[in-house]
């Protein structure tokens, strides 16, 4: 009966890992989501727990390498803050010292700058929807984008060259 049960463990384990190799193949994953799509699936935890150790170990499986491809592809085409950014990557089950990580590898002084003047521009397009005229005030704004997780030395840096 043990023989049994080894073999099933093993069975079960070569196919948890068949279905990982095949979500990463299509896309980078990071070890929380990878754990979610493998039990929706219907894979025990503890098969699951084997399978993301050895992928994790193999270096197939890369939360640090996850989150700055996704903050990579974030930062270049979004108009979001540095404090929005660390958020969806908790969100997303990355630990908060990977997400400050990777964030800041990825977030040189041009990056946010440039991520800065997107960012400003959607927030005057939605207060001017709104007939909000305080948007305009140059402290309030300072102080939002501070709040928003921005650099001294970006928020200098835009309001020096608008």
């Amino acid at each position: 009966m043990i023989k049994i049960d080894a073999v099933d463990l093993t069975s079960d384990l070569v196919q948890a890992e068949k279905a990982a190799l095949r979500l990463i193949a299509r896309a980078e994953q990071n070890t929380s989501g990878l754990s979610q799509k493998l039990l929706k699936k219907g894979y025990d935890a503890a098969c699951i727990q084997a399978v993301i150790e050895k992928l994790c170990e193999t270096g197939l499986l890369d939360d640090c390498r996850y989150a700055r491809l996704w903050l990579e592809s974030r930062i270049s085409c979004q108009a979001s803050s540095p404090l929005r950014l660390l958020v969806s990557l908790r969100t997303r089950g990355i630990n908060c010292h990977d997400a400050e990580s990777a964030l800041k590898e990825t977030l040189d002084d041009e990056a946010e700058l440039q991520l800065l003047h997107r960012f400003v521009q959607k927030y005057k397009r939605k207060h001017a929807q709104k007939g909000d005229d305080e948007s305009d005030s140059g402290q309030t704004l300072k102080y939002f984008l501070r709040s928003e997780g921005f650099s001294s030395q970006a928020i200098q840096g835009y309001f020096d060259n608008p």
